[in-house]
């Protein structure tokens, strides 16, 4: 019998921001992608990097190039939508995933560091979902904002980060709405403990031990990017068209307690 979901992805144009780090969610997302059939555009900030990871999917088989992108900036937005749509014929599916966050006490954390965190991490995804929502054809689309369990949850020295995320949830619910006439699907992720440059940097930050951190998860392990590349594809493809405006919490039950 044939797999209903084999080609739940293939010729599907996708854009995924963030995606320079070979250890980031933005990347694994990436590759999970091209390995079921999508055409991609992948941006950050670094333009080298990201043309080195097209590169490396290229090499595998992938239709997929990289652009330099500043996700602050508006008129850039207009800039990568026409370049994928001129190359691809269509938008189909947005990751915004770029990110960054600033660890600090809020007695200690700056304006700069509280503004950069909101631009970055909330004002980017604003502004991608709208150009998405412009460049999306009649059949509609569907856009993935990655968020953090600091979205959900509070933690220490995170209240630019946390609110920036909590700010994508409810951003996503509401476009979500909006967007449901159009067959245009909104939905977060929500990562909990996760292996990638951004966990190292802040592990380091941090007091305390791995196995500390991997004790608090009732599953007793954290996690790698490409558990969270399979939710952002199961979002994205045919398989998920019933859903939208919801988060979908990778935590190992972090969260649960």
């Amino acid at each position: 019998m044939n797999n209903p979901s084999a080609d739940r992805l293939a010729g599907r144009a996708v854009i995924v921001t963030g995606a320079a780090s070979p250890a980031g969610i933005g990347f694994a997302a990436a590759r999970r992608l091209a390995a079921e059939g999508t055409r991609l555009c992948l941006t950050d900030i670094d333009g080298t990097a990201v043309a080195a990871r097209a590169e490396e999917l290229r090499s595998e088989g992938a239709d997929a190039f990289g652009l330099a992108q500043d996700v602050r900036d508006e008129a850039g937005w207009d800039a990568v939508m026409g370049r994928t749509v001129g190359a691809y014929g269509a938008l189909d599916g947005l990751v915004n995933n770029a990110g960054i966050v600033v660890l600090a006490l809020v007695e200690q954390l700056s304006i700069e560091d509280w503004r950069r965190q909101i631009d970055v991490n909330l004002t980017s995804c604003f502004l991608g979902c709208r150009a998405a929502f412009r460049h999306f054809g009649p059949r509609g689309g569907a856009i993935v904002n990655i968020s953090s369990i600091s979205g959900l949850v509070g933690s220490n020295r995170t209240a630019a980060y946390a609110a920036s995320k909590g700010g994508i949830r409810l951003m996503t619910k509401s476009l979500a709405i909006e967007g449901g006439p159009r067959n245009i699907r909104v939905n977060s992720v929500h990562p909990g403990v996760t292996e990638t440059d951004m966990q190292t940097i802040a592990r380091a930050d941090a007091t305390g031990d791995s196995a500390a951190i991997a004790e608090a998860i009732p599953l007793r392990r954290t996690t790698g990017p490409d558990a969270i590349a399979a939710a952002i594809a199961f979002l994205l493809s045919s398989d998920g068209d019933y859903v939208t405006g919801t988060e979908l919490v990778i935590d190992g039950g972090l969260t649960a307690q």
